[in-house]
């Protein structure tokens, strides 16, 4: 998609004010490169660990609840 010459400054309410708040505040980006890491950035499983958590797991039947007779 091409925009006119007149809307390549354009910056939008929400852009200010993140770019504000990143200005007062300039330790938000470590804290959210920190909270990233600590969620979903995960250590590498070998080989051996994972085959040994898919033979430890317990199967489910498709419904659990229903009491087979």
């Amino acid at each position: 998609m091409i925009f006119s010459k007149k809307h390549v400054n354009y910056e939008s309410e929400h852009t200010k004010f993140i770019s504000e708040l990143k200005k007062q505040h300039p330790e938000m980006d470590a804290g959210q490169v920190a909270g990233r890491a600590l969620l979903w950035d995960k250590a590498p499983v070998s080989l051996d660990e994972q085959a040994r958590t898919e033979e430890s797991r317990l199967r489910q039947r498709a419904y659990p609840y229903q009491n087979k007779v």
